[in-house]
């Protein structure tokens, strides 16, 4: 028990001050567990604050272990505020990320955990390359009809390059939905420097 506490500190700490977001910049999250057995593939839609995000992604398990890849467009409201077409900042967005699992719920901790890392990036307008190491810790709940989801918190630290040069950490908060033997819908959101929203629908196997 105590070695939980000690990992979700750790990475907890550091919450109160500011926050950046996931593996390519964009407030999309990890629960602790995958919804899938070998693969998945499905597309997110995100407010990373002032502006908007589209992005896919593929994950496929091994054990454990899960590897995920994504890529996406960002749009951003330039310094007029996206009045015009002209004035928003567009980049491209890829990465790729991999999770496992670290923690097994017990009697005295009741949560399951996962470590993530990724390298991610956008390239465009704005360039920033971001290298997310995270807990993800949550706890599957059953309903019948086979319905399930799972609440969870995400804390990473995010070491940025590029146009700037930090060390952000974010919080993100999200539930995923398996809503049957095929699908999953997905909703997170981070707080921090980029405050937004997701969400997201993946096909799972």
């Amino acid at each position: 028990m105590l070695r939980n506490l000690t990992l979700v500190g750790i990475l907890a700490c550091g919450i109160a001050s500011a926050g950046h977001s996931q593996t390519i910049g964009t407030p999309v999250y990890m629960a602790p567990y995958r919804a899938f057995s070998s693969m998945e593939l499905g597309g997110m839609i995100s407010d990373p604050g002032k502006g908007l995000a589209l992005e896919g992604a593929y994950r496929y398990g091994y054990r454990k272990f899960d590897i995920g890849i994504r890529g996406g467009i960002i749009s951003v409201d330039g310094p007029n505020g996206g009045d015009i077409a002209t004035d928003n900042e567009v980049s491209l967005l890829v990465g790729a990320d991999v999770r496992f699992r670290v923690i097994e719920h017990t009697e005295d901790f009741p949560f399951d955990g996962s470590f993530t890392a990724g390298v991610g990036g956008a390239l465009g307008d704005i360039s920033q390359a971001y290298l997310p190491i995270g807990l993800s810790f949550g706890r599957r709940i059953e309903l019948e009809g086979g319905v399930s989801f799972v609440p969870y918190a995400h804390p990473v630290l995010v070491p940025t390059f590029g146009d700037s040069d930090d060390m952000l950490v974010a919080l993100g908060l999200g539930v995923d939905v398996k809503v049957s033997r095929a699908l999953d819908v997905r909703l997170s959101g981070g707080v921090g420097d980029i405050e937004g929203i997701s969400i997201g629908i993946s096909w799972i196997k």
